[in-house]
């Protein structure tokens, strides 16, 4: 499945969520955020909020086609997405956790390398407010998917004790994690095409690394996601996809 546009990546993510509520499979988690999230861009996009609509349509299908191939790859060729499918499926990922995995692979690798793949020079440097408009989409829909998340993991607020809420940590990740990506993305746009192969493998080292420590933290925060996870088990997964799916929309 390959998208060209804003639209048909919608269209690929209906079916991937649609297929994850059938098949109670917690990867319909971030497959369901992920399509909220294109709802708005697509709004904004209609709406002109963009500078250059048409292109964030295009470079909207390219993005999202690295995070298709890995999904419904038996095995992902990236590790960091091999990390945050197995942890999934594992069974031992709470809510944040499950998307947290997924945007620490679709950000820190997939985002860096379409962009400094797609945009070089002059045209990188046009992209850049459009990129950071995307920022501000995201900080928008932060509360809605800390409450979602909320009605079907009620320890979560535990991980305050460990100074960042839930609101924070996924603020934080997400900030930081684009401005990674960006600095990447400068990077691999600056490098001759047959040495980028060795800087997405770098990048998908990182990811992988820092998937782990999402998906095994340690002690004593493990206990505490134990806790929490404890809280979430009684939930169906299609019951959780279906309300991230319904941030937006």
């Amino acid at each position: 499945m390959r998208a060209t546009n804003v639209d048909e990546v919608l269209t690929i993510l209906d079916g991937i969520v649609a297929g994850a509520r059938s098949a109670e499979d917690p990867r319909g988690y971030f497959a369901a955020l992920y399509r909220q999230v294109t709802l708005e861009v697509r709004t904004r996009i209609v709406d002109g909020w963009f500078d250059d609509g048409p292109r964030m349509s295009r470079f909207d299908a390219l993005f999202a086609n690295r995070y298709f191939d890995a999904y419904l790859a038996d095995a992902a060729e990236a590790r960091c997405w091999r990390v945050a499918f197995d942890a999934v499926r594992s069974g031992q990922s709470v809510i944040l956790q499950n998307l947290l995995l997924g945007i620490n692979a679709h950000i820190n690798l997939d985002l860096a390398v379409v962009t400094g793949q797609t945009f070089q020079g002059a045209a990188l440097a046009g992209f850049h407010d459009d990129f950071v408009r995307i920022n501000d989409i995201l900080s928008s829909l932060i509360p809605r998917v800390r409450a979602t998340i909320g009605q079907f993991s009620p320890l979560l607020g535990l991980l305050g004790d460990f100074g960042d809420s839930s609101d924070r940590m996924l603020d934080f990740s997400l900030d930081r994690a684009r401005d990674n990506a960006w600095n990447a993305a400068t990077l691999i746009a600056a490098l001759p095409p047959q040495q980028r192969p060795l800087m997405e493998t770098q990048l998908d080292n990182s990811a992988a690394v820092l998937g782990q420590l999402i998906a095994r933290p340690e002690e004593p925060l493990a206990t505490w996601i134990r806790m929490i996870r404890r809280t979430e088990s009684k939930h169906a997964p299609s019951r959780i996809i279906a309300a991230l799916d319904s941030i937006v929309a």
